[in-house]
């Protein structure tokens, strides 16, 4: 059985009308052809839907019948198409993401508002974690892309650049470091350090033991986030270093912070996509959207 759109849409206009000459007019056909449609889906279903006179167009039995249900097949189809309307003209829409708790509380809060006033329609879900779960929710598709630090890369995940920039150590009013316009490290490491647990840290190691200046980086604490370890340093517990993107939320806490040097250790940060998946017209709006706020920003 090969029943076509066309088809479908010519029985219910005769239905709607009961002339062949008005339904010729609806759908911008010769009543020739329309006459050709309905007999091709009379002889695609194997019964007569139309009674035809010289005075009137009604239809049979079975096309009472079958009339609601030709209509709601277009009626569901004409529904899916705007559906697929709205999302390329990204009135509608989903967008995930994952990012790490510290971008997720200090950047993407400002670019998740800007974006709304621009697509009201699109409904961006944030998932905030651990730096090492960003690329692994970016791989089981349960977000469309990640944006995370560099780290080791993977053949089914694309990296793109989102920005570059050093470190900066982040200290109480009235500590000592205030005075100065940039810091050492071994200057910052002579206070008691707060570091993020796990590959954070030993990272950091790493870079400030291969410099020309080696630095051996021994934090006192660790924690696993780093709203934690400003806390901390609110109380007077020590300093912590991190990325001038948390600039806001650094003087949230009444913190201060200076850039760090001696050696000078910077980081990346990508957007991480899957590449056997192509964004959704939503989802690509919002990496380009971040994408230009990052590079408005001056941190």
């Amino acid at each position: 059985m090969n029943v076509t759109l066309r088809q479908l849409r010519a029985f219910c206009a005769l239905a709607q009308t009961a002339s062949f000459t008005e339904a010729a007019v609806i759908l911008f056909v010769t009543q020739s052809a329309l006459s050709g449609l309905i007999r091709e889906l009379e002889a695609a279903l194997g019964v007569q839907l139309v009674r035809r006179s010289t005075r009137k167009v009604s239809l049979s039995d079975a096309g009472r019948e079958f009339y609601p249900l030709a209509q709601k097949i277009l009626q569901d189809l004409d529904g899916a198409l705007g559906a697929i309307a709205d999302i390329k003209a990204l009135k509608r829409g989903v967008v995930r993401i994952a990012a790490p708790q510290l971008f997720s509380c200090s950047v993407l809060p400002d670019v998740m508002a800007g974006f709304a006033q621009e697509h009201p329609e699109i409904e961006v879900r944030l998932v905030d974690c651990m730096v090492e779960a960003v690329q692994t929710k970016v791989r089981s598709g349960e977000v469309d892309f990640g944006v995370g630090p560099e780290r080791e890369s993977s053949s089914d995940v694309d990296a793109t650049p989102l920005f570059q920039m050093p470190f900066v150590v982040v200290f109480p009013r009235g500590n000592v470091l205030q005075k100065r316009k940039t810091v050492s490290w071994a200057e910052a490491l002579s206070h008691p350090m707060i570091a993020l647990q796990g590959e954070f840290t030993q990272r950091l190691r790493g870079d400030l033991q291969t410099g020309v200046r080696v630095v051996n980086f021994g934090p006192v604490r660790e924690v696993g986030f780093m709203t934690t370890a400003f806390a901390m340093v609110s109380a007077g517990l020590g300093v912590t270093t991190c990325l001038p993107y948390a600039n806001a939320l650094i003087s949230l806490h009444g913190l201060l912070s200076r850039p760090l040097c001696e050696p000078q250790v910077e980081r990346k940060f990508f957007v991480f996509t899957r590449k056997d998946r192509v964004l959704s017209p939503a989802a690509r709006c919002f990496e380009a959207y971040l994408l230009a706020f990052v590079i408005r920003q001056k941190w």
